[in-house]
């Protein structure tokens, strides 16, 4: 983990920058909800502006104030999604010690944030392939997380915890293998328990990457 992105993570999940919503931002804020209520049953492609502020209770200029048009929306909830999983990977990712630990509940508070948000990439995975635009964002935000799980693994590795192999390839399919689960799971109603979910994930991630004979620890967390 570069020290750069050690301290974004830390930036991102300090209390000390964070200061009450102002009413642009609460309008903001629940522009962003009622795209997740949409998108929790229908596809982007039939989200229109004017049906988005009907269910946030606002008129239709009131959204470009804050956004240039539904693209950029999906961005923004994008960029939020990304803050959200960065803040509960923090402590696996800058770990100094016990990193199984961590992972286990970085993988737990995953499993927490996409309970919730799970539509978004479900959205967003459906439309990319024939939107130009949302599959450079996806691919951006894939990229982020690609890049931070490789690290720890070699950071892991050069540390002597786990064994060599080649890092970013199985970076690259734990993370999608996440997304896979998440949108099969998560990705619309009705939802699976998110407990079982948070099991599966976190033998598949352990195990690959630090051995079964760290399966035990995931049994110190308290499951969802």
């Amino acid at each position: 983990m570069s020290q750069s992105t050690q301290e974004e993570i830390r930036r991102r999940n300090d209390p000390r920058v964070r200061t009450p919503l102002r009413k642009s931002e609460k309008t903001r804020q629940a522009i962003l909800e009622a795209a997740l209520e949409f998108l929790d049953s229908r596809p982007f492609r039939d989200l229109t502006v004017a049906e988005l502020m009907s269910l946030a209770g606002s008129s239709r200029p009131v959204f470009y104030q804050y956004f240039a048009d539904l693209h950029d929306l999906m961005e923004n909830l994008l960029d939020d999604l990304e803050h959200e999983i960065l803040a509960v990977a923090r402590p696996w990712l800058t770990a100094k010690d016990d990193p199984v630990l961590q992972l286990a509940k970085a993988l737990l508070g995953l499993v927490k944030v996409c309970y919730q948000r799970g539509p978004i990439v479900r959205a967003v995975v459906e439309s990319a392939p024939m939107d130009e635009r949302l599959e450079r964002a996806w691919n951006d935000f894939m990229k982020v997380f690609d890049d931070a799980v490789t690290e720890r693994i070699e950071h892991d590795q050069a540390a002597g915890l786990i064994p060599s192999f080649e890092v970013r390839p199985v970076a690259i399919a734990l993370n999608r293998m996440d997304v896979g689960t998440v949108i099969h799971h998560f990705g619309s109603r009705p939802r699976t328990k998110p407990d079982r979910v948070y099991q599966s994930i976190a033998r598949i991630w352990i195990s690959t990457i630090y051995g079964h004979e760290a399966l035990a620890k995931i049994k110190e967390i308290v499951t969802t």
